[in-house]
């Protein structure tokens, strides 16, 4: 009996330690497809999770499992479950729109986690799983990110098509409310802020009757808003346009994932600068630096002025790394501004504010000027990939 009690406790190590084998050798598959179909985890999900002998794996791209499924196929040791998402246990909810005025979405689902990104009411979501109380989503700059569920209104693809033929307001703004009744005086529904976007059931004389996602009603000033549809077709913005949305948010506080007038961070701001011109542009610095075309700006990889002032025109994106400041040339984009002309930028750097690359100017900001490694070209570039016009976007209602 002691000898078949050893045998079997023997056995179980050797189970054990296979299962380990080959889980791990299926981790170092799963790591490599990642690296291939899902390099940056801003768009591209892709999860993995091991209890035991069980792996589960999620993902929104349905090349990386299939690939995972070819390669990991016939494997013994373990169980493999692939769920693509969106997920069926939304029961067709796979879409959504932002229900506040402005939403703080975060790296996981909690409230604690890091905020990386915020929408702002009305933006059209697609929503990938529930996780808790909070939903992974994806907006339309192609961000992922977790929200609370207090913060999206959850809809099916029948009603996500009514809401993009719907008649809308955008609000213009940059900060006001909707009223419980058509009287500035009356209880307030809601604050709202430049870009929420809302559906309108009625016109009462200054007024528009509107409904928010969760079927909220409320009225706003008229003079406050103006109609989706025709702002959605505006020509494409110049670089006036732009700066002069840009110069409005001045003083704004910095924010670490803020995209709106309550508070940007850097590549928020260039971002919030756009979208309220009607462009949707990548949401990080990192990946804003991938888009639009290269602007000459360095000699041998230091900032040459004298490109700058020839090169550059108003409405080029400016990208710095902080690498730079340790020596370290190719260092991960940081930063971000937008340039105006004759060597100034405006950034979101503690606040917004109008800085110069000029060594010679009042307001020459010697700490960012010095890692610049790169500028880019949007204005010339919109309609191409990542450069998106908002009637464009097919879920705004192209």
């Amino acid at each position: 009996m002691r000898r078949l009690i050893i045998l079997l406790f023997f056995a179980g190590i050797s189970f054990s330690l296979k299962a380990q084998s080959d889980t791990a050798a299926f981790r170092v598959i799963a790591n490599q497809i990642k690296k291939e179909f899902a390099p940056d985890k801003r768009s591209v999900y892709f999860n993995i999770q091991i209890k035991n002998d069980s792996i589960l794996v999620e993902s929104t791209s349905a090349n990386a499992l299939a690939a995972l499924d070819k390669q990991t196929n016939g494997k013994q040791g373990f169980t493999k479950v692939t769920t693509l998402l969106p997920s069926k246990s939304l029961n067709g909810l796979e879409y959504g729109l932002a229900n506040l005025s402005v939403c703080n979405n975060r790296s996981a689902p909690q409230n604690s986690a890091e905020m990386l990104t915020q929408m702002i009411l009305g933006t059209p979501l697609q929503v990938l799983k529930k996780v808790g109380g909070y939903y992974l989503v994806k907006t339309p700059d192609g961000y992922l990110s977790y929200t609370d569920g207090t913060a999206v209104s959850l809809i099916n693809k029948d009603d996500f098509e009514q809401w993009k033929k719907s008649k809308r307001i955008i609000f213009t703004e940059d900060f006001g409310h909707a009223f419980s009744k058509a009287n500035v005086t009356s209880m307030r529904v809601s604050d709202l802020v430049k870009g929420n976007i809302l559906q309108v059931l009625a016109e009462e004389k200054s007024y528009y009757k509107v409904v928010f996602p969760d079927k909220r009603t409320g009225y706003v000033k008229k003079t406050a808003a103006k109609s989706f549809s025709e702002w959605e077709k505006n020509t494409n913005p110049n670089a006036d346009a732009i700066l002069e949305t840009a110069k409005t948010l001045i003083g704004v506080p910095y924010l670490w994932g803020g995209t709106s007038i309550k508070g940007v961070d850097c590549s928020g701001f260039t971002k919030t600068s756009y979208f309220l011109n009607g462009i949707i542009i990548p949401r990080d610095a990192s990946q804003q630096a991938l888009a639009g075309s290269a602007v000459d700006v360095l000699d041998s990889d230091s900032i040459s002025v004298e490109k700058c002032l020839k090169n550059l025109q108003p409405g080029d994106l400016l990208f710095f790394s902080a690498a730079k400041r340790r020596g370290v040339n190719g260092g991960r984009v940081s930063h971000t501004a937008i340039y105006m002309g004759k060597g100034e930028f405006i950034q979101a750097a503690g606040m917004v504010k109008i800085s110069s690359l000029l060594p010679t100017a009042a307001n020459y900001d010697e700490h960012q000027s010095k890692t610049l490694v790169s500028a880019r070209r949007f204005l010339t570039e919109i309609g191409k990939p990542e450069i998106t016009r908002v009637d464009q976007h097919d879920w705004y209602g192209k």
